[in-house]
């Protein structure tokens, strides 16, 4: 062995470099901090921003259900009090060929203009892809057996024919307004 290479002296080499990287360290530490005494002091000259009340918590109403002593999440509570009409009119025309706009929801169907060919005004409704098909009164469109029932210059009224919640369907109105020309692309 060559030199100083003890333990001993090893064990001094790694003193020494440890103590001159803390003398280092707190001299980094000791740099200028005017610029965070300002800061601070900006801080505080601010006045103070006013704080909202806290909300009044309102106190808890027992709410009593009128005419239940029972359990008011019974579902006989919650059935109807009258029973569907028997022998309801109004039913769709399963035995009839559907058309080929009924295949489409009526909300995805849009009116994009009208044509009057031979006295008979038709109006022009895009489908989603895009293709404008020609729909007159008497024809029918949506997945609610939906009949137009009136062709106009703005609009196409419907009568749909939808399930009344007691086993039996009834009529409900609808249309198709004419849509804004920016929204002819879809």
């Amino acid at each position: 062995m060559k030199g100083n290479t003890t333990p001993a002296g090893l064990n001094t080499g790694i003193k020494l470099s440890a103590g001159f990287a803390l003398l280092v360290s707190l001299a980094a530490c000791s740099k200028d901090m005017s610029d965070l005494n300002q800061y601070i002091q900006t801080v505080k000259a601010k006045p103070a921003a006013v704080i909202e009340p806290i909300p009044e918590i309102k106190p808890y109403v027992r709410f009593i259900y009128p005419g239940h002593e029972l359990d008011p999440f019974d579902s006989k509570i919650l059935a109807p009090d009258t029973k569907p009409e028997a022998g309801s009119a109004i039913a769709p025309d399963k035995d009839r060929i559907p058309e080929f706009l009924e295949s489409f929801p009526l909300d995805s169907l849009r009116m994009v203009g009208t044509i009057n060919q031979s006295g008979a005004l038709w109006a022009l409704i895009r489908i989603p892809d895009g293709a404008v098909h020609r729909v007159k009164a008497g024809n029918y469109l949506g997945k609610n057996y939906g009949k137009v029932t009136k062709v106009e210059e703005t609009r196409v009224s419907v009568q749909e024919v939808i399930e009344n919640g007691f086993g039996g369907y009834k009529e409900r109105d609808n249309s198709i307004a004419l849509s804004d020309p920016q929204d002819t692309k879809q």
